[in-house]
């Protein structure tokens, strides 16, 4: 652990100049604790935000052509601390609602100790407080961007849908979508659904 003296002579030297020259106190900044690297004012934790070259996430610019998508707003919250009932997950049973006689308190505190005994480790109660997450499958594999907005996309399917329409009806001979049992078209599906 380093002392008081080592740690202000690290900050004396960590500290900014504005442009102008004149020098900021140590007051205007806060070090990080991952880091040991100034941050702006108001600011708890370090900055993550990717630079553009980082950035995996793309948005269709059309023509299947793809770009990064634009960084996220700086959050509202970002100088204040979260409490505790937002970081960890709370009791959903009031306190006391699972109290056992002492005949089952006993059995519990038995089955625990021959537990420990034989080598079996207990949740800690941070390990037993915080949220449970799911995780993905490793084989898992994203699907890769068209490159097409909204707009293109749906095109695309409606020119598919009416090619298989046109394909359909000459192939049953006859004339309309709406003779055929099963719908085709986005079109034809809504218009059925609104007749019932």
């Amino acid at each position: 652990m380093r002392s008081f003296q080592s740690f202000i002579a690290e900050a004396r030297k960590t500290t900014r100049f504005t442009r102008s020259g004149d020098h900021q106190g140590l007051e205007d900044y806060k070090m990080s604790r991952k880091t040991d690297t100034p941050l702006e004012v108001g600011r708890l934790g370090a900055d993550r935000r990717k630079s553009d070259v980082e950035k995996r996430r793309v948005k269709a610019i059309g023509g299947g052509k793809t770009a990064p998508a634009k960084s996220y707003k700086a959050r509202k919250d970002i100088g204040t601390n979260k409490p505790r009932s937002k970081v960890e997950q709370q009791p959903t049973r009031e306190r006391g609602s699972a109290a056992l006689s002492p005949k089952e308190a006993q059995k519990k505190a038995y089955l625990e100790r021959k537990a420990r005994q034989a080598g079996a480790k207990t949740p800690t109660r941070t390990q037993l407080l915080t949220k449970k997450t799911t995780k993905t499958d490793p084989k898992y594999k994203p699907q890769k961007a068209s490159g097409y907005t909204a707009a293109e996309r749906k095109a695309i399917t409606r020119k598919g849908e009416r090619k298989l329409r046109d394909l359909t009806l000459a192939a049953t001979g006859k004339t309309k979508e709406s003779e055929l049992k099963h719908p085709i078209t986005s079109k034809e599906i809504t218009r059925r659904n609104k007749k019932q």
